[in-house]
């Protein structure tokens, strides 16, 4: 410093001691320039004062020298402490130089500059609350300050500041928002500890709403959240906490559309404590704001389905998010669907998915879990009915919904739970907004049916209850379902509309092949035989997954939709089936499912005595299928007590090729004789002269036999029939009474007979064209 430049009203002793290298010095200048200024302010010298603080400022705390950048530092805290609450006046003078010596390379220097801002803030109290920001701005870089001293004087400095806010009602908030959404994101451990702090003594003052603004920081709060440091995550915990009390106390002054896209990216990260508290929050919006969630539903199905198939070990994650899922199903209603006569397809306008505008955000840092809630997320669980008045209408977008239950139904490394959510989804829109649902079942329905070769039962349960619905659903109901499943479907649509029923029409009639119904039997939609068609011919691609779990398919389809429509549009289907090795699996299948299925006991009544011209259309359509099985056709013969026709197929068996696996399910049939389910043919035995075609009938099956357990079975129950009289002439058939049964009259069994010859012979012609017919004959039995 040159020592002959003019530094007035300082005097040279001043000038000297400012720069010396002691501290006490210093202090002895700083005094003697306290009691100048408080001169200049008895004689209201504002010239003089400005002077002064200008010197200060200029050659001493911004000089080249650090003792004199020490001696301008306490100079210019002593003229604070001489203005008194004139420092008013000239704050923007005294801190600005201060604050650049913050950034100053000696750590002794940045303490003295935080010492000399401590004085200048405490003599101005509420009159420096017009700098706030370039003052947070300063104590946020000290927060982080490497050297303890400096550390110690910030936080001196940052309580006083903070008793300032606190006591004042002046304090600026929107202009401090700004510099906080900045600040919060930093990566600092004590710069994010001291913007914590900040944010809990800003929502401490009942004249600072800081909720107004929460979205603006709400996102670098999860960020401090996945700190290392635990005490940090704590008091992040906390703030999240007030926050959450306070949305609960005033929901109509919260902008819940602003913040649901941010708490979805929080809801998918890894760290386990922000992905509970994000979901936390997620529930108290979907119930709190109800149906302003509603857009943004598809990014909220992104984050809480996956979360549905967690374990034990994240056990409350789970809980909250099935209680975020079902809020969100509850709030979609029959009010969201289309009107009955929806717009022409050229006039529907293309769907604006609000999820579209998800912020693409990097993801936050991970931390240690914490297994627990704090006690004001933890609240109780439970389900949320929407409220009935909402602050605006919402309308239900289902174009990025349907496709995150679709991408999380075609992943198969996705858990069962989740996958069961997604199917009760799937169910709860069809019922409350079928017309918009159809919309998407084109591209829902390959992969419905490709679920159902799902492992898990439950899973292949609610899959049906879902198909069910399509088929069943009268929004499903057009004139062009679309195209079924590629050009190569064996059955078009139109050979499976069900024709209205005609008393009229005639049973024996060579071409009566459609799918008749009684009058009683609900109508199925357009999908119901798309169902039929595809179920079919995924059985048949799949040969696993009809023995596995075949069966079961069909019995629950039964339950859900109509037991005659099945099995009359199946039969239908497999009439034209060309694979006849699997059409013979298939009735074999189906015919074991109606004998012995629980679900099937109102049809099997309905087949029992033919008595209905319904029961005989239903009769006749399953006999032409299950003429691709000989042995399933006798069952269904005995089923319907057409004992004599029984008997004649028997009598056709002399000239099939009987096989191995022939002879295995006539020992299945016999079998099937000794259940429950004929216990009335059993009885019947006892009526020889009413029912000889029956015995006869079993007399035949016992000559198929060869001499095995079944024989046995069979011959033992015959050798029961009292009535040793077994051969009956014409004449004595025609004495017997008329309570006698006798096959159906309306029903051509000459014809279905001619139909049965027919198809065993095409069987017969396949069975030679893949082997040779040496080949064929090694796998004949001799009886």
């Amino acid at each position: 410093m040159n020592p002959e430049k003019d530094f007035a009203p300082l005097t040279p002793n001043i000038v000297r001691a400012l720069n010396d290298k002691l501290y006490e010095k210093r202090k002895v200048a700083a005094l003697e320039i306290e009691k100048l200024v408080r001169e200049f302010v008895a004689q209201n010298n504002t010239v003089q004062i400005k002077h002064v603080i200008q010197t200060l400022s200029q050659e001493f705390a911004l000089s080249q020298h650090p003792h004199s950048r020490k001696g301008g530092l306490i100079g210019l805290a002593a003229c604070s402490i001489a203005l008194g609450k004139d420092s008013g006046l000239y704050l923007k003078e005294l801190i600005e130089p201060v604050l650049t010596c913050f950034n100053d390379a000696d750590s002794r220097l940045r303490y003295y500059a935080c010492e000399a801002l401590y004085n200048i803030v405490k003599v101005a109290r509420g009159a420096v609350l017009p700098h706030f920001n370039v003052l947070f701005d300063g104590l946020s870089k000290l927060a982080a300050d490497p050297d303890p001293n400096v550390k110690s004087g910030s936080e001196l400095l940052d309580r006083l500041l903070k008793d300032i806010v606190t006591e004042s009602s002046k304090f600026d908030l929107v202009g401090f928002i700004p510099l906080l959404r900045e600040r919060i994101y930093s990566n600092n451990q004590y710069a994010r500890q001291f913007i914590i702090s900040w944010i809990l003594v800003l929502e401490s003052v009942p004249d600072i709403n800081l909720l107004d603004y929460l979205p603006e920081i709400l996102d670098g709060l999860f960020q401090i959240l996945g700190d290392n440091g635990k005490e940090i995550r704590k008091m992040c915990e906390v703030v999240l906490g007030e926050f959450l009390k306070e949305i609960k106390k005033n929901p109509s002054s919260v902008k819940f559309a602003e913040m649901a896209n941010i708490l979805v990216i929080h809801c998918q990260t890894t760290d386990d404590l922000i992905q509970l508290i994000a979901m936390c929050w997620m529930r108290e919006f979907i119930q709190l704001a109800g149906r302003v969630m509603l857009p943004y539903s598809s990014g909220i199905l992104t984050a809480v389905l996956p979360c549905l198939a967690y374990d034990d070990r994240k056990k409350s994650i789970k809980e909250v998010a099935n209680v975020c899922n079902q809020s969100l199903m509850k709030l979609v209603t029959p009010e969201d669907d289309e009107p009955d006569e929806p717009k022409p397809v050229g006039q529907r306008q293309t769907e604006p998915n609000p999820d579209d505008s998800l912020p693409k955000q990097e993801g936050t840092a991970s931390g240690g879990p914490d297994g627990s809630c704090d006690s004001s997320f933890g609240s109780s669980i439970s389900v949320f009915t929407p409220p009935s008045t909402e602050r605006a209408p919402v309308t239900l977008h289902l174009d990025g919904i349907v496709q995150v239950l679709n991408c999380h139904l075609s992943d198969m490394a996705i858990g069962m739970m989740t996958r069961i959510a997604v199917l009760k989804w799937l169910y709860h829109l069809y019922i409350k907004t079928p017309r918009k649902m159809f919309r998407h079942t084109d591209s829902l329905f390959p992969i419905l049916l490709q679920t159902l070769s799902d492992e898990s039962d439950e899973v292949i349960l609610k899959d049906l209850e879902v198909l069910a619905e399509i088929a069943s659903s009268p929004a499903g109901q057009t004139d062009d379902p679309g195209p079924l499943d590629g050009p190569d479907l064996r059955v078009s649509h139109s050979e499976l509309q069900i024709p209205t029923p005609s008393r009229n029409s005639l049973l024996n009639t060579p071409g009566t092949r459609g799918l008749e119904c009684s009058p009683s039997t609900p109508v199925m939609n357009s999908y119901f035989y798309k169902f039929m068609i595809n179920l079919l011919k995924r059985f048949s691609s799949e040969r696993r997954l009809l023995e596995v779990r075949g069966p079961f398919i069909i019995r629950q389809l039964c339950l859900l939709l109509n037991a005659e429509n099945i099995f009359h549009s199946m039969a239908d289907i497999l009439l034209r089936e060309e694979d006849l090795k699997f059409a013979s699996t298939m009735v074999h299948t189906l015919n074991t499912i109606l004998l012995t299925s629980t679900e099937l006991f109102q049809l099997r009544n309905q087949l029992k005595d033919l008595k209905t011209l319904e029961s005989q259309n239903l009769f006749c359509c399953l006999y032409r299928s299950w003429c691709h099985n000989p042995v399933t056709t006798v069952s269904l013969c005995f089923l319907t007590q057409n004992y004599r026709h029984a008997y004649d197929l028997i009598q056709k068996f002399g000239d099939l090729e009987v096989t191995v696996d022939f002879l295995t399910e006539v020992d299945k049939l016999v079998q099937l004789i000794e259940c429950p389910i004929f216990t009335y043919l059993r009885l019947q035995l006892l009526d020889v002269k009413n029912h000889p075609y029956l015995i006869k009938a079993l007399y035949g099956l016992l000559m198929l036999l060869p001499q095995s357990s079944a024989f046995q079975l069979l011959s033992h129950r015959l050798q029961c029939v009292p009535n040793p009289e077994l051969l009956q002439t014409e004449d004595s058939l025609k004495a017997a009474p008329k309570s006698q049964k006798a096959d159906s009259p309306s029903i051509d069994y000459a014809e279905l007979l001619q139909h049965f010859e027919k198809v065993q012979n095409k069987h017969l012609e396949v069975r030679h064209q893949r082997s040779g017919r040496g080949d064929h004959l090694d796998r004949r039995v001799v009886l």
